[in-house]
């Protein structure tokens, strides 16, 4: 059948759009498909469109809270291991900390590096701890300028008994020369630490505190 397309536009063109009553049929299919298109168009981008994009951000959160209670389910499940390794992280700290002096013992492991080099028939030449200490966030570093005359033997037993006292000593910068008459001259730093008290951490925090609120204004 063919399809005469002159009436069809005859027949648009005669077509009174203001009354629907004498609309052909035509006009009348074309009308109502351009309104079937039209509904489900505007609905996607006047309703549809808020209400999926609200749907994808509720899916987002959900799965953000699905993460949130398996990493909370791990950590209740491995609670117990957690406390346990705290337990020994302290026990472990603990240990190191008494290997620091405190202020008042300090004069007292200064002696016994001084005995220590002594007892192994050193003779000292300097023994010059700094005028001041490096502090650090928990403990306060003294390094000690030292200098000995001796034997090679004498001198590796004396390492091995500062590296065996019941604080923390370590020899740095180490140069061994060798004299005239034998025995070989050791220029070393030595470097022993000391937790800080309450009072000098509470002291370090502020002035900490102080000069980083100085550092912001500029």
């Amino acid at each position: 059948m063919a399809i005469n397309l002159n009436a069809f536009v005859e027949d648009f063109k005669r077509t009174n759009w203001r009354d629907p009553g004498t609309w052909g049929a035509l006009p009348m299919v074309v009308v109502l498909l351009a309104i079937l298109i039209a509904l489900p168009v505007a609905g996607y981008f006047l309703i549809w469109s808020d209400q999926l994009d609200t749907l994808e951000h509720g899916r987002a959160a959900e799965e953000k809270l699905k993460q949130d209670y398996l990493n909370k389910k791990k950590q209740a499940v491995n609670l117990d291991l957690h406390k346990q390794q705290l337990r020994e992280i302290d026990t472990q700290f603990g240990a190191l900390l008494k290997q620091l002096p405190n202020k008042a013992q300090m004069d007292a492991l200064l002696v016994d590096i001084n005995q220590a080099g002594l007892g192994r028939g050193l003779q000292f030449e300097l023994f010059r701890p700094a005028a001041q200490e490096n502090t650090r966030e928990f403990y306060a570093e003294l390094p000690i300028q030292v200098k000995v005359v001796g034997t090679y033997h004498d001198m590796g037993a004396f390492a091995s008994d500062v590296g065996q006292l019941s604080r923390i000593v370590t020899l740095n910068d180490v140069a061994i020369d060798a004299g005239k008459d034998g025995n070989l001259t050791m220029d070393a730093t030595a470097r022993t630490f000391r937790y800080l008290d309450d009072d000098e951490v509470a002291a370090q925090r502020k002035s900490a505190a102080a000069a980083k609120k100085g550092a912001a204004k500029k």
